[in-house]
Order: C-alpha cells, then sequence, then structure tokens
C-alpha cells in the first residue's frame, strides 16, 4: 500500500556497447539533440521530460525551483546503475538557457530517454524512463541522413547600417561613464524547408570546426569555440574568449594578423574585462584559481581570438548549473558592469536575443557537465521570425553575432568583426 505512494523517480541504466563511429546518426533528423567534440560526446534520442523556465508553480504563488536545484532534486531520488563511469554516462540532461532573464524565451532542461556517448574510445547507450510509466522506446541504431538542404538568409531587425548606428551609441554610453564594455550584436533571418534532416547542419559545424563545441538542443544549433564551465570530480576549468581578428590570406599574412591582436591595445583591454568577470565569478566558489599571465591567440578556421584558460578546485560542492548561474553572463558577451552593460544592451538592440550567447551544455547526476557560451549558432524554428509564419513549407531561423565595443572601437571594423563571426553558421546554412 505505502509502495504506490511513493512519488515516481527516473531509473537509469547504462553499458558498454560496441564502438560507435558516427554518434550523429543515432539522433533524430527533425530534432537533434548532440554535444559534440572531435568526433566524442553525446548525443539523446526521445525525452522522459525536463525542465522549462515560465512554468506555473505547483501551488499559487510557488516559486520555480532554479535550474541547479531542480535538477539536484531530482538526482536525489533516481536510481542509477553505471558500472562505466566515464564522463557523460548516467542520468544527464541538455540545457539551453536564455541570455537574459527578461527574455520571452525559455530556458530549457531536457532528459533524453536514450543517449549514445563516445570517450576516450570507449562508447556507450543509456536508457532513462520514470518508475512509474512505460513509454514506448526510441529506435536505438543509426538512421540514413536525409538529402543536403540550403537556407536563405537575410538582415534582419538591425541591417548593417543599423549597426554601425548601435555602436556609435555604445560609444556614447562607454563616454558617458554608464558602462566600460558593452557587447552589441545584429541578425540575420530567414528559413529552412520544412523536413530538412538538421542533422547535416550540425555535422558541417563538427566536422568543419573540429576544436569547438558542436550543440544541437531544442532547435538551437551551433559551434562554440568558447568554453563557459567545465566541471569534473571537483575540478573546474573555462576558456575565455575576447578580442578577435580575421584569419590572413597567406601564411605570413596570417603570422601577421596573430601579432597584431597580440599586440591590440583595444583587444587586450577588451580581453581583461572578460578575463576579471570569470575570475571574480568563480571566487565564491573555489578554493584557488589559476589562470594564464597573458591570453594566447587561438586559431580558428576563419579568425584568431585571443584566450585565457582558467583553473580552479571547487570549494563548495557546487555542480556545473550552480557555476553556469554564477558566471552568466560574463564580460565577454554582455559587458561590464554587467547590469548596465545589460541595460544598454537592451535599449539598443531591436530584438530580444532570446537563447543566443546564453549557456548551452549538458550536467550529469553528480553536478558535473560541461557548458559553452551560444555563439556561432541559429535557433531552427525561431519565434520572434513572425513574416514566415504563414509559409507552411519552411521553418524559420534567427542567427546572431556580435562584438566587443570599448573606447576606441570604430563602428566599421566591429561590423566586420560580425561578418567573420556569421561565417560559421552562415557557410553550414548555405
Amino acid at each position: 500500500m505505502t509502495s504506490s505512494l511513493r512519488p515516481p523517480k527516473l531509473v537509469v541504466e547504462t553499458r558498454e556497447i560496441a564502438t560507435v563511429d558516427d554518434l550523429l546518426s543515432y539522433t533524430d533528423p527533425g530534432s537533434p539533440l548532440a554535444w559534440l567534440r572531435r568526433g566524442e560526446g553525446i548525443v539523446g534520442i526521445g525525452t522522459v521530460g525536463g525542465y522549462e523556465t515560465g512554468l506555473p508553480g505547483a501551488l499559487p504563488g510557488a516559486a520555480q525551483p532554479s535550474p541547479a536545484d531542480w535538477w539536484r532534486g531530482l538526482c536525489a531520488h533516481a536510481e542509477i546503475d553505471d558500472p562505466i563511469g566515464l564522463h557523460g554516462t548516467g542520468l544527464v540532461a541538455f540545457g539551453t538557457l536564455v541570455f537574459d532573464a527578461r527574455s520571452a524565451a525559455s530556458s530549457r532542461l531536457i532528459i533524453p530517454q536514450l543517449v549514445v556517448g563516445r570517450r576516450d574510445g570507449r562508447s556507450w547507450m543509456t536508457r532513462i524512463r520514470w518508475s512509474d510509466t512505460e513509454l514506448p522506446e526510441p529506435p536505438a541504431e543509426p538512421l540514413p541522413y536525409g538529402p543536403y538542404w540550403s537556407a536563405t538568409l537575410g538582415p534582419g531587425a538591425l541591417d548593417p547600417e543599423g549597426y554601425q548606428a548601435a555602436v556609435r551609441a555604445g560609444l556614447d554610453a562607454i563616454a558617458a561613464g554608464e558602462v566600460g564594455k558593452v557587447v552589441l550584436a545584429r541578425d540575420l533571418v530567414g528559413t529552412v524547408p520544412a523536413g530538412s534532416d538538421l542533422r547535416r547542419l550540425v555535422r558541417a559545424l563538427s566536422t568543419g570546426y573540429l576544436d569547438t563545441w558542436t550543440f544541437a538542443v531544442d532547435g538551437l544549433i551551433g559551434a562554440s569555440p568558447e568554453t563557459l564551465v567545465t566541471v569534473s570530480g571537483g575540478e573546474v576549468t573555462a576558456r575565455v574568449l575576447a578580442g578577435t581578428f580575421p584569419r590572413g590570406a597567406d601564411a605570413d599574412d596570417d603570422a601577421a594578423a596573430s601579432f597584431r591582436l597580440s599586440h591590440s591595445g583595444k583587444d587586450l583591454d577588451e580581453h581583461q574585462f572578460a578575463v576579471q568577470s570569470v575570475l571574480d565569478a568563480l571566487a565564491p566558489h573555489v578554493s584557488s584559481v589559476r589562470a594564464d599571465d597573458e591570453p594566447f591567440a587561438l586559431e580558428l578556421p576563419n579568425l584568431w581570438h585571443l584566450a585565457t584558460d582558467v583553473a580552479g578546485e571547487i570549494a563548495d560542492h557546487a555542480s556545473a548549473l550552480d557555476l553556469v548561474a554564477a558566471l552568466h553572463p560574463t564580460a565577454a558577451v554582455a559587458g561590464t558592469p554587467t547590469d548596465a552593460a545589460l541595460e544598454v544592451i537592451r535599449r539598443l538592440e531591436p530584438f530580444d536575443r532570446r537563447r543566443y550567447a546564453g549557456p548551452v551544455g549538458w550536467v550529469d547526476a553528480h553536478g558535473d557537465g560541461e557548458w559553452a557560451i551560444a555563439l556561432r549558432c541559429a535557433q531552427i524554428g525561431a519565434e520572434p521570425v513572425r513574416r514566415f509564419a504563414e509559409y507552411s513549407d519552411t521553418i524559420p531561423v534567427v542567427a546572431h553575432a556580435g562584438a566587443g565595443i570599448v573606447a576606441g572601437s570604430d563602428p566599421e571594423t566591429e561590423l566586420l568583426e560580425t561578418r567573420v563571426k556569421f561565417r560559421p553558421i552562415v557557410d553550414a546554412l548555405a
């Protein structure tokens, strides 16, 4: 009698399987769920539930728990059988969180029915279900890729001329002492053919940009070079990127581009703002923290970034989701001071960023996980693009790219930087 009154719990079983060469082939073509880097990572199939902001509380007036608290409570009662114990095995949730808490979009954690993963040459499958519910199990086998497709894209709410005007307004806010740095973005909007195999977009990004985090969560698909936070066994790491320069046309020109970036006072100042914001956010949660003394030039296929690696030891049992909440938004995607920069962004950007520049990644039952900042990405099925809603044969898509504005920034140069940053997602969509 008493057993029937027990609340349902998640039952999780992970088992090793034969080596999987193409993780992406296992996930849903129309709604892929993936986290990949250099052919390793995890993909999800189906869903048993999850968390979404904006949903009403269980009782009238009840406050909704934070994603970290909700996940902690769920995991505390889960029954997990995981003899493998690798990063990404056992109970996991994929997540995509909004950039701005005032966004009309929602933050989500998605718990899949099946997870297929690969790490360090080993592959596994995890099955997840509720103790009191039997759901039809989705196919646990690779699916052939659908035909190639291409999207249409064009200027959105902030065209190139409007973006340069926004940069000038941002410089006015800096000159007035309102902010020291503000990150301003612009948008591209368009459509994708209905029924497209979206795994092709994920695949193009994962093979073209091997050293990025390639992600697909709830229609947000991209390849981010920026690690917001990784938590594993009590260790926390992050990679801060701020300061950008296009790659050169040949070897000599490319070396000169890297040198100019590494010695650019404007870019070094912008980078220092971003590093300090991460160090300040981590400080209450770590017993020690280490950061590179000087940034290094990170080489990507289409640009150079100034990069600084940060590492520390967690002192307060904070989970990856706790640290995501503490870190976001960093100065690399918002500016500084944070609250003032957010106000400037709301004033100057004529759109809702939604999940662009927000956290995206995954978390496990131990609180470990990998989270990036959602950059070089597009939202497929994006609600703000309403002018395409009447067409049943297409799906709306919106992409964003931004640049950090500090004293001395040039509007035309910042516009060119956004064009370089758009290139990975625009090329992949084409």
